[in-house]
């Protein structure tokens, strides 16, 4: 861009500059400034909240992942487990009823 150019943008962007602080009054200029303070003080405040508590999140996470990871295999092995007994239970029953017709009503029969 030429000098010339840049000379009238520079000067256009004053005048609405200028223009702008016309239409607005200092004083509520300033009371949006300290408000924005404000607002920041508080953001501030509540990230600073917000890191702690993610630090101690990760913290107590940490003491209890071990006992977490070792509970879900033995649940996993404990239903393995439970999922065997049954199998061999209705293979059992199926025995007995193959064996015995009678030894277990059916439901229609069953009393409650």
């Amino acid at each position: 861009m030429e000098e010339r150019e840049k000379q009238s943008i520079k000067e256009a962007s004053e005048e609405v500059s200028r223009e702008f602080k016309t239409l607005i009054k200092a004083e509520d200029l300033n009371s949006l400034k300290q408000l924005q303070y404000l607002i920041l003080g508080r953001l501030q405040d509540s990230n600073a909240v917000l890191s702690h508590f993610n630090e101690y999140s990760e913290h107590c996470f940490a003491e209890v992942s071990g006992d977490f990871s070792r509970n879900a295999r033995l649940l996993k092995s404990m239903k393995g487990d439970l999922d065997y007994i049954f199998q061999k239970l209705r293979g059992m029953k199926a025995k007995i009823l193959a064996t015995y017709p009678d030894a277990f009503p059916d439901e229609s029969t069953r009393s409650t």
